[in-house]
């Protein structure tokens, strides 16, 4: 029998911690946490007794350096417990990663060993990338860094984090990324950064999803993460087309969750009988989207039809929650309510075109 190595151990530890707490302290509050924002506060805090802030920051500052393995699988299992939750704190995991990936030292160094102990909290705002035609937010060149001006549409966790990671097109369509303050904040030189009121969603609200005016921002060299040639997003969201899919994957697992409890509390055959059909499909669809992972090679067309399977699965697993669950989950505050409105925002989570396009194909194909 191989043994696991002791950092295999130690990320297995901290998910079997992690899977504890979402069962006691997470899924118990659910409902409250998709939409008291101070709840949600205390439990993104609470995240820091398993170093899991850290999940993506490197050892050297003081983070755990999962492996892509496990990030999947935490990716998986937090939706399972609260969609609200599993949203917020991925925003700082993702730039925890791109932090990690630059070159920038000065950067590094300021930032990631204060992102891994929680100490500081660092969001994303670089969706505007995507559009190629007019983009939303431009960076011009000058003496000691850039001028910004424009709109980021969409920066989850106002409130919550100190700093995002914002994306900005450059005259010759490559794509600056800096880090900037997620507060309102005047500049001597005249430039500001304002914030929308949190936008009222149909779930997830208490996340504090906002849009931001960029008015003449200087963001000097020492803030730049990278600047990307002009169609890094496009084949970045190529190549992880399946990292959203891990969060529908869970939202799909709340569903059945709800299923089962249901069916051993009303006793119809009938409803075993479904979680039984859908869970078998949970689990072949979980073991083909971690067995595509790298180092395995696999198509893109492979990877986007699991994508696309998972967004499916999790739509018609909370669906089912909510046909079990009978005319009580036209509460707001039912479960299934929630679990199917987080399967309707999973489904567009990263939506790229071809996500887009493959996902209404299967709609129109079902029968």
């Amino acid at each position: 029998m191989k043994l696991s190595s002791p950092e295999n151990q130690a990320e297995t530890a901290v998910t079997s911690s992690l899977q504890a707490f979402l069962e006691t302290d997470i899924a118990p509050k659910a409902n409250r946490l998709d939409t008291d924002t101070i709840a949600l506060q205390r439990a993104l805090s609470q995240l820091n007794q398993f170093q899991f802030l850290g999940l993506r920051v490197p050892k050297v500052y003081g983070g755990l350096e999962a492996s892509l393995l496990t990030f999947r699988q935490v990716q998986a299992l937090i939706p399972r417990y609260s969609g609200a939750f599993a949203f917020l704190q991925t925003q700082h995991q993702s730039a925890a990663s791109l932090l990690a990936n630059s070159e920038n030292q000065v950067l590094k160094e300021r930032y990631l060993p204060a992102m891994a102990k929680g100490e500081t909290l660092m969001g994303v705002g670089f969706s505007q990338l995507r559009r190629t035609h007019n983009p939303p937010l431009t960076a011009i060149p000058v003496e000691g860094g850039y001028q910004l001006a424009g709109k980021v549409p969409w920066i989850t966790g106002y409130g919550y984090f100190q700093y995002f990671i914002i994306g900005a097109t450059l005259p010759d369509g490559k794509a600056l990324y800096g880090v900037v303050p997620l507060i309102p904040t005047p500049q001597p030189e005249g430039g500001n950064l304002e914030f929308s009121s949190p936008m009222q969603l149909s779930v997830m609200n208490a996340t504090n999803t906002v849009a931001a005016t960029v008015e003449n921002w200087f963001l000097s060299e020492e803030e730049v993460l990278f600047i990307k040639p002009a169609n890094a997003i496009h084949d970045s969201d190529k190549k992880n087309v399946l990292h959203h899919g891990f969060y529908a994957l869970g939202c799909a697992r709340a569903g059945l969750d709800i299923l089962e409890n249901n069916a051993g509390k009303k006793e119809l055959p009938f409803l075993e009988e479904s979680h039984q059909t859908l869970a078998q499909k949970h689990q072949s669809l979980s073991e083909a989207m971690f067995a595509a992972l790298p180092p395995t090679e696999t198509s893109f067309q492979y990877r986007l039809s699991l994508r696309v399977k998972a967004i499916h699965l999790a739509q018609r697993c909370a669906h089912a929650a909510v046909i079990s669950s009978s005319g009580a989950a036209n509460a707001q505050s039912h479960p299934a309510q929630r679990v199917y409105r987080e399967a309707l925002l999973f489904s567009v989570s990263g939506q790229t075109k071809a996500v887009m396009e493959a996902s209404l194909n299967t709609i129109a194909d079902y029968v």
